[in-house]
Formats: structure tokens, sequence, C-alpha cells
């Protein structure tokens, strides 16, 4: 209980600019799958992004809504 407990303030104390530089590094990964798949939904949830492949595949991208413009 006690590893969990270590475990989720660890969480707490993550930099968002880590966070966002893990996420960006996931989301490229998984478009690098994607390659010659035809893509036929993609949807703007409130906290993530869902694309649809012809396959059937879902692919979810977190990370990207609600940063800061430059």
């Amino acid at each position: 209980m006690n590893d969990r407990i270590d475990e989720l303030l660890h969480l707490i104390e993550v930099e968002p600019e880590a966070l966002r530089e893990a996420e960006f590094l996931q989301a490229q990964a998984i478009l690098e799958t994607m390659v010659g798949k035809q893509v036929t939904a993609a949807e703007i949830d409130e906290t993530r992004i869902v694309i649809t492949t012809s396959d059937g595949n879902k692919y979810f991208f977190y990370g990207f809504l609600g940063g800061a413009q430059e």
C-alpha cells in the first residue's frame, strides 16, 4: 500500500514539460506505426484526440490539449 502511495506522490511531482515531452515521443512512435493506413475518423475530446483507421483500430493521443499558446 505504501509503495502505491509513493508512486502516486511521484506522479504529482512530475514536471509538466517532461510529461509533455514524453507524450510527444509516444505520439511520434504511434504515428510511425500508422504509415500506410487510411484514417477514417478523427475526434477531439476534452482530454484526448482519437484517430480511427480503416482496419478499425483506434489510436489515442493525450497531452496536447489545453497547452499555452506562444
